[in-house]
């Protein structure tokens, strides 16, 4: 019964359709015709969405104006469509040139602007334009700030120096002093104390104890100061953290030669980073891969170590480009040929050094 309905109902809606087509005109039907035709060419070329190009604008817009209004409101192309197409027309040809603007700066002056503002951290980008201007090159103020911006500079720092800065700074008198320990095979722990000079990488080895306590530190100082006396090595700065073996005789005996004491806030090793890292040096090639029998065993190994890292190893700091601390900055060594270069085995091979032969 509902499928019999169903047919019913749908040839009264064809009926309806063939009167309503008998009412249009010719031209409707011809335009009605045309629509469709161009409708399904469009169709074909893309689904589910074409892409209309400008000739099937025009050929839409031109015979929308022909279809009967009830058949306006059944095409692909809406009123607000036709519209749209209407704005950007008008919007072409009022289109007004953009003025010229500055002329663009050169990759060279980007590369000398980002330099000023790496190399000097503090300086605002009104300093910058001030130096660049100095340098004959006039550069506005917000040029340099939108480059600044677009490779993610960040703003200057105008809170004061950062610790590395500091380091950096004062390293040719500055001195770093710190302890690490060592378990001998009798699972007995052995204290050793150092010191690391900040500029030259150069370490020197104090002493080592099975128990440190505060007079034997201060002991440690008193030599420490005699030796430097002697050397003619003028520091004005340590850097210790805040250990309860460092007393203040201690820190009476270093200022006696007028080294002042420079604390580390708490429970931050990377404001001592230089004596960290010989610890981390010392642990990962020297004695994290040996059995250590006791003090005075630790005391040799430990003193081939230190000759060894002042004198025949290469190092990755900036501050001293891949040399050893003794070697002279100012002495390039010619290259030797390969067949002349021989290894010198330390502590038993566990580290080498290359040297040309005699």
């Amino acid at each position: 019964m509902i499928v019999l309905v169903g047919l019913i109902y749908r040839l009264f809606a064809v009926v309806l359709s063939w009167l309503a087509l008998l009412a249009h005109s010719s031209a409707a039907k011809d335009a009605e015709l045309l629509t469709l035709r161009h409708e399904v060419a469009v169709l074909r070329r893309g689904n589910p969405r074409p892409c209309l190009r400008w000739p099937d604008r025009a050929v839409l817009a031109a015979l929308a104006r022909l279809l009967p209004r009830l058949l306006r409101g059944r095409r692909i192309v809406t009123p607000g469509t036709l519209l749209r197409w209407h704005k950007r027309l008008v919007a072409r040809k009022w289109t007004q040139p953009r003025p010229t603007g500055r002329p663009p700066i050169s990759d060279g002056l980007v590369t000398l602007i980002l330099r000023l503002a790496g190399e000097n951290r503090t300086w605002g980008v009104v300093r910058i334009q001030g130096e660049l201007r100095r340098l004959g090159h006039r550069v506005a103020a917000a040029t340099i700030r939108k480059i600044l911006r677009k490779h993610r500079v960040p703003p200057p720092r105008l809170r004061g120096e950062s610790w590395r800065a500091f380091l950096r700074c004062q390293a040719g008198s500055l001195l770093a002093i710190d302890f690490f320990h060592v378990d001998t095979v009798a699972l007995t722990r052995l204290y050793v104390a150092f010191v690391i000079e900040i500029h030259t990488r150069r370490v020197h080895l104090l002493a080592v104890t099975a128990c440190p306590t505060g007079h034997w530190v201060t002991q440690m100082a008193r030599g420490l100061a005699a030796d430097l006396e002697q050397s003619g090595h003028r520091f004005a700065h340590m850097i210790r953290d805040r250990d309860t073996k460092f007393t203040a005789a201690f820190d009476a005996v270093l200022a006696s030669i007028g080294i002042d004491i420079l604390l580390t806030a708490p429970q931050a090793p990377q404001m001592n980073a230089y004596a960290e890292r010989w610890i981390a040096s010392v642990r990962r090639e020297c004695t994290d891969r040996m059995l250590i029998a006791g003090q005075r065993h630790l005391r040799a190994v430990l003193h081939r170590y230190v000759d060894h890292y002042n004198t025949g190893r290469s190092h990755q700091g900036h501050g001293i480009g891949l040399r050893a601390p003794d070697d002279d900055p100012n002495v390039i060594p010619f290259p030797v040929q390969t067949h002349r270069i021989r290894r010198r085995s330390i502590l038993g091979g566990l580290l080498n050094e290359y040297q040309p032969a005699a």
